[in-house]
């Protein structure tokens, strides 16, 4: 079991946008993964063709997939601004797409069927991370 609060303090020498972390903002991040989990895990349980094993696996593809995300996903949208433009911002689905099925060749509990499974589940796990993002007010 991960308890939040020797990570907290673990963490109180990184910064962010030059910016010291403090407990309210760290918490904000634990809690961002773990509805970033949630929505994974939901996504898997409402689409036939996701699959995650356990809540501890959808833990690590939330992981896997903000990290993905924040050191991938700007490298792609740069190279495929024309497409993105030309397509009036749908392209983005399709690297949406890619960066879930990269998390799910990444880590092991975590599958998608095919390649219309991770569109559609990218779209569902972003709804479900809004609403749950909305609810808590982060």
């Amino acid at each position: 079991m991960i308890h939040a609060r020797p990570l907290l303090l673990a963490m109180k020498n990184i910064t962010l946008h030059n910016e010291p972390l403090n407990e309210k903002t760290m918490a904000n991040i634990l809690l961002l993964w773990l509805i970033n989990a949630l929505s994974v895990y939901a996504t898997a349980s409402l689409l036939s063709g996701i699959s995650v094993r356990s809540f501890g696996a959808a833990l690590l593809v939330a992981l896997v997939l903000g990290l993905i995300n924040a050191l991938l996903k700007p490298v792609l949208i740069f190279f495929s601004i024309p497409f993105i433009v030309v397509t009036l911002g749908l392209f983005l689905l399709i690297i949406n797409a890619l960066m879930l099925q990269l998390a799910a060749a990444i880590v092991g509990g975590f599958y998608v069927s095919s390649f219309g499974w991770a569109v559609l589940g990218s779209i569902v796990i972003s709804i479900v991370s809004w609403l749950l993002s909305s609810l808590f007010n982060i």
